[in-house]
């Protein structure tokens, strides 16, 4: 009884996607999110690790400097024709609008999930670090 009481009330980590009342788990403590860019039509890609509660922005990769381009992080060398820049910046949430004509990706695990299928047009998703009941993590709906 003791060992099925403990199951039901453990809590693990994942990473929750929600939009319009639906929520997706990303199991894994990492992903990449990727875009293309509205003004310059490149790709540019974000990588963010689960910190405690926190979502960790490390790296950042993009083609051109520009407007909303990062100032404050190092640049790495790379010869991918992508700018890396190494950042450390915490985040209690993400909220991010998705649409297909930037399509809007998420990698992680080896699986490349478009964000914008899951969500209408120009659609929102709120992106945070939650602690779920284990049916939930074994049951629920995961990217």
């Amino acid at each position: 009884m003791a060992v099925l009481l403990f199951f039901l009330l453990i809590k693990l980590p994942v990473i929750a996607f929600e939009t319009d009342g639906e929520r997706f788990y990303l199991k894994e403590e990492a992903f990449e999110l990727s875009w293309i860019h509205s003004v310059e039509k490149e790709e540019w890609r974000e990588y963010y690790e689960r910190d405690g509660q926190m979502l960790r922005l490390t790296e950042t990769h993009f083609k051109t400097f520009g407007a909303g381009v990062p100032s404050d992080g190092t640049i790495l060398p790379s010869d991918d024709g992508f700018v890396h820049m190494r950042i450390d910046r915490e985040f209690e949430e993400l909220n991010l609008t998705v649409s297909e004509n930037a399509q809007t990706m998420i990698r992680a695990g080896g699986r490349e999930m478009p964000l914008y299928s899951l969500a209408e047009d120009y659609g929102t998703f709120r992106i945070s670090v939650e602690y779920i009941h284990l049916w939930n993590y074994v049951g629920g709906k995961t990217l």
